[in-house]
């Protein structure tokens, strides 16, 4: 099982991106997919989350209304669109995956559920 992030670059304030979670090995149908970044002397810090079935989905405060997260099952693969960034965006992303069943209604903030995550991409916005 592999798990590819990518699309992370040097932006401006404001500008945008959109960072891409391409699975292989599993099928992205029955896995919930969670989007974390850590920043530099920083914990890993929860970002956004997709579920498995209905798609539904949340984002951290720091991030809601300037992100967005998408799933294409077809193409095995997640998307964090990213707007109006800002310079404390600046971080690795990394995507991570999992297909058990949780108890807790907020899970997916826990970086510890995860059993599958991704190398990650550097994010870095800047003038």
């Amino acid at each position: 099982v592999q798990l590819q992030a990518s699309g992370g670059g040097l932006v401006q304030p404001g500008g945008s991106l959109r960072l891409s979670c391409l699975a292989s090995g599993l099928t992205l149908d029955y896995y919930a997919i969670g989007w974390f970044r850590q920043a530099p002397g920083k914990e890993r810090e929860w970002v956004s989350y997709v579920n498995s079935r209905e798609g539904r989905t949340y984002y951290a405060d720091s991030v809601k209304g300037r992100f967005t997260i998408s799933r294409d099952n077809a193409k095995n693969t997640v998307y964090l669109q990213m707007n109006s960034l800002k310079p404390e965006d600046t971080a690795i992303y990394y995507c991570a995956a999992d297909g058990s069943y949780h108890a807790s209604s907020r899970w997916y903030e826990d970086k510890s559920e995860y059993i599958y995550w991704g190398q990650g991409t550097q994010v870095t916005v800047s003038s």
